[in-house]
């Protein structure tokens, strides 16, 4: 990372997961790990529901700004925009949520579940981060991503009858 990759303004500062993605090492990883607390927040005053409605907004928001910044760049998915892992861990903690509640098993479970299907990138997270220009690609494979973790981990809990 660079400092020419801050030059991009409020839209950039955004992309970057409000500085998150400039950290050194796994910017992903610490994307996600940096949307927690304000998923807490979320979760604490406007619930799941809540929650659910502001990965949706992180989601556009993300999108918008990708399709700004990313016409300056020569790399189609700069590790250090993060704002998809944002939208994409609100996603998947706010499915488990509604079922687990905020707890730390919830979060817990929500990280690992969606970093793992971010990084490993299976079917269909795979082909979604190859589809339509760079700035969709960016954010529907994190979206897809929190969609499968959150409905894996529900599953789970439903089938096994888990209750935190």
């Amino acid at each position: 990372m660079t400092i020419s990759n801050r030059s991009y303004g409020p839209g950039g500062w955004v992309a970057a997961g409000f500085g998150s993605g400039w950290l050194p090492k796994a910017p992903g990883t610490w994307g996600s790990l940096a949307a927690l607390p304000p998923a807490w927040l979320l979760l604490h005053f406007s619930g799941s529901a809540g929650l659910l409605v502001a990965s949706l907004l992180a989601w556009v928001i993300g999108c918008l700004v990708c399709a700004s910044v990313l016409p300056r760049m020569t790399d189609k998915d700069p590790g250090w925009i993060v704002i998809d892992e944002w939208a994409g861990q609100w996603l998947c903690l706010a499915l488990i949520s509604f079922r687990m509640g905020d707890g730390v098993v919830a979060f817990v479970l929500a990280f690992v579940a969606f970093r793992a299907l971010d990084i490993l990138k299976p079917w269909p997270v795979s082909l979604a981060e190859r589809v339509g220009p760079p700035w969709w690609s960016i954010m529907a494979d994190d979206m897809l991503a929190g969609l499968i973790g959150g409905g894996v981990i529900v599953a789970g809990v439903m089938m096994t009858g888990w209750v935190v």
